[in-house]
This record gives C-alpha cells, sequence and structure tokens, in this order.
C-alpha cells in the first residue's frame, strides 16, 4: 500500500515510524514532514493546510490510505475533500472535528448530553467577560479558553481578578490567539488528577488505546504557561479497570454516540482530555486527533499492525482483531527552543542525535526540525521527543534522561520531572 501521512510534528514522525514496520506498506510519504520523517518516509513539501493540493497529489500518486495528523486539515476539511475523490482516508469530516476546533460547541454538545464537564458561561465581549468575573460565578481560580483553534496555547488559568482581566484582554481585546478570540469559553477550575484518554472510533464502535498521562505546564513542578505538551508517560498511573470502564461508559460511548445521532458521525481518534475529580472523570477537553506527546510511547507499545487498526476503522470494523500491546511502560520528554511557549529563534544546528538514538530502547522523534546542509536544525518551538520504553517506568525515564543530555542545541530547555509527579498540580 502507498500510504501518505498529512503533517509536520512529532505525532506524525511516530505515525510514519510506525506504519513504515507493517509488510502492507509499500511506499510511505510524509506532507509537509520534518527533518525526521525523511528517515522513514518520502517528504512532500505540500502545506497540511491546503487541502486541495493534498487531494491532487493522493490521486496522481496513487495513494491508499491518508491518515490526518494535525487538527488544522481536519478543521478545514481534508477529510471530506479525499472522500469526495473517493480517496481511503483516517480522521474525521469537518462537522466531526468541529468537537475540537470549537471548544464552545464541545461544551454546549456536552452539556446537551449529559456528558459530565465543569460548569461554564460563554461570552462574546470582553465586557461581558468582566461582569462574569466580577460576579465570581465560577469561582477562583477560573480557566478561560479562546474558543477556536491556538496550538494548545490557548488556555489560560487565571488565580484572580488582575490576571483575569489580562487574559480577557489578551484573547478577545489584543487577539493574541486571531479569531478564536471572537468568542470566549470560560470554566470552573476543576480540581483532580489529569490524564489522557484515546480511542479510535469507527462511526459507532470504539478501541481504546493504551492510557497516558500527559504534563501540560512548561516548567518543573507543573509551573509557566500551558503548552502543547512537554512530555507525557503510558500507562496512566491513576487509571485502574474500574475508572477506565466509567470512562468508557460515560464519557466515550455517549460521545461517539450522540454525535453520529446529530448527524456528525465520527470516525478517526478522539482524545479526552480527562480531569479525574472526587465526583468522578470530567471532560477538560476533546481533540479530534491522535495526541501530540501522547502518540509517541503509544506507538513504542503497540505492537499490533497500525495500517490493519486504521483500514478496520474506516470500513466501520474497528474492533475486527484484537489489538496488541507490549507491557512495558514508556514515556517521552520533549525538548524545546529556547523562549518556548513565547517566541522562539528558528535555525540553531542540533547535535548528538545519532548517539542518543543509538542507546537501547530510545527513539528520538523529530517535531520541529529540518534537514539543511547535512545538518539538523530547530524550526519550531517543540524540537524533539525522546523517547524510551522499560520494564518499568523508572527504567524508561532514566533511558530518557540519558538521551537527552547527549543532545544540544543552543536554548535548549525541557522538564526534568516528567513521570515523577505524584501531585496533580505538578503535571
Amino acid at each position: 500500500m502507498k500510504i501518505l501521512v498529512v503533517g509536520s510534528g512529532g505525532r506524525e514522525h511516530a505515525l510514519a515510524w510506525k506504519l513504515a514496520q507493517s509488510p502492507k506498506t509499500t511506499r510511505l510519504y510524509c506532507a509537509p514532514g520534518n527533518g525526521g520523517t525523511r528517515l522513514v518516509a518520502e517528504n512532500v513539501p505540500i502545506p497540511d493546510s491546503d487541502t486541495a493540493q493534498l487531494a491532487d497529489f493522493a490521486l496522481q500518486a496513487g495513494i491508499d490510505l491518508t491518515v490526518v495528523g494535525p487538527e488544522v486539515p481536519l478543521s478545514l476539511g481534508l477529510v471530506d475533500a479525499f472522500e469526495r475523490q473517493g480517496l481511503r482516508v483516517f480522521g474525521p469530516t469537518r462537522k466531526a472535528a468541529e468537537l475540537e476546533s470549537s471548544k464552545v460547541f464541545a461544551k454546549r454538545f456536552m452539556e446537551r448530553h449529559k456528558i459530565p464537564t465543569g460548569r461554564f458561561k460563554v461570552v462574546d465581549t470582553a465586557d461581558k467577560a468582566r461582569s462574569v468575573l466580577r460576579a465570581g460565578e465560577l469561582g477562583w481560580p477560573v480557566v478561560l479558553k479562546a474558543d477556536g483553534l491556538a496550538a494548545g496555547k490557548g488556555v489560560i488559568i487565571a488565580a484572580n481578578m488582575n490576571e483575569a482581566e489580562a487574559a480577557v484582554r489578551a484573547i478577545m481585546v489584543e487577539r493574541q490567539f486571531g479569531s478564536a478570540g471572537d468568542q470566549l469559553l470560560m470554566e470552573e477550575f476543576l480540581r483532580g488528577r489529569e490524564t489522557s484518554f484515546i480511542v479510535i472510533s469507527d462511526g459507532a464502535q470504539v478501541l481504546p488505546l493504551v492510557t497516558t498521562m500527559d504534563h501540560k505546564a512548561a516548567f518543573d513542578g507543573g509551573r509557566g504557561p500551558n503548552t502543547g505538551g512537554m512530555g507525557t508517560i503510558s500507562p496512566s498511573p491513576h487509571l485502574d479497570k474500574a475508572l477506565f470502564a466509567l470512562v468508557m461508559s460515560r464519557i466515550v460511548l455517549p460521545t461517539v454516540t450522540r454525535m453520529k445521532e446529530e448527524g456528525r458521525t465520527y470516525k478517526g481518534a478522539l482524545y479526552c482530555g480527562l480531569m479525574l475529580t472526587a465526583e468522578g472523570p470530567k471532560v477538560l477537553e476533546y481533540n479530534c486527533r491522535f495526541g501530540d506527546p501522547e502518540t509517541q510511547p503509544q506507538m513504542l507499545r503497540l505492537e499490533s499492525d497500525l495500517v490493519d487498526i486504521l483500514n478496520a476503522a474506516i470500513d466501520g470494523n474497528v474492533l475486527a482483531d484484537e489489538i496488541r500491546w507490549s507491557e512495558k511502560a514508556a514515556g517521552c520528554v520533549i525538548m524545546a527552543s529556547g523562549g518556548y511557549p513565547g517566541p522562539y529563534p528558528k535555525g540553531l544546528p542540533i547535535s548528538g542525535l545519532e548517539a542518543a538514538s543509538a542507546r537501547p530502547g530510545v527513539s528520538v522523534f523529530h517535531a520541529g526540525t529540518r534537514f539543511e546542509n547535512a545538518t539538523y536544525k530547530t524550526s519550531g518551538g517543540r524540537v524533539l521527543g525522546v523517547c524510551a520504553s522499560g520494564r518499568t517506568l523508572q527504567e524508561a525515564m532514566d533511558r530518557i534522561y540519558a538521551a537527552a543530555a547527549d543532545i544540544t542545541f543552543e536554548g535548549a530547555h525541557y522538564r526534568r520531572d516528567i513521570g515523577a509527579a505524584a501531585d496533580p498540580a505538578q503535571a
């Protein structure tokens, strides 16, 4: 099979790496890819947002299966464009992907169908936001979210009125997240343990993947601004069998069932970002794709053929075969550019990749890199995902941090406590 992976991040490198292992894969492309995907696939210089050009390429190249990684092409209707051309593609349609592209839609969907989530208010002006804040309806701290896509950064947790007013100004007045600031979602702050729960849906049935726990804050101890994710571990230490079953019955299955009833049949990867509260699991957000950096350790643990799984989902039979997972633990630590998640430099040379990748059990997935003049250089905020598996989580993390120490580029920073925090606030 000729397979196309759409995207350029660490998640796409991990997916391409796994797809390349399938005996069914005869040729693998990545559009646009990054410095690392060139090691397992042929990079195609088409932006992931150019749905028409991607569809043309898939037709001309005779692509048998396309896997869409990031949220932007999904929100632009890439899956719809491919399906109109009779192309096989894994991912939700534009209408289904609104679960992620509009946080307001997602919250109102959960409210309609009694899917557990936090209390919230939706406002469309800064003055209305300030009125809600002054009334103290949602308590403190309060969570403020730009409505649309913001690359994982449009969420601000405000501890007091001054911080909240600054966040409202940034989102709705200064438009730091562009049109995502047209509406503001204001939520109560949920306390508990955060975890990621990711499944593959065929529109009616769901196949749960191994659990993961993401670490969103930029710095050790859960400090600093939210990011797209600074590291993750698998399995999550907080989801036992009973809780797993509860999430499936109260959140995942109702979501897929109600989406189908609303005429938004959901096929693809569905990511439920959860808070495990004293009242039970509640949804923080939906993502309509594989996680990043959750996918990286999940692909390390996956023993089944990913091509078979994705094809079964497209064909409406995702539970056809039992999925096999390694019993080993796995983790991922993101090495980021200096300044991330704020402004950062690009084009800095990276050294030590060969030494790091040669360590036992270690895989280094590229995210914000490019290959130029025989040298890997930085080209994004999250540059690399240093990953490993091990008999225990401690063994996996020891391997990761030893490998990360091999890699250098100017201004590089990464968290030193991924997987170590028992306190949910540390994540």
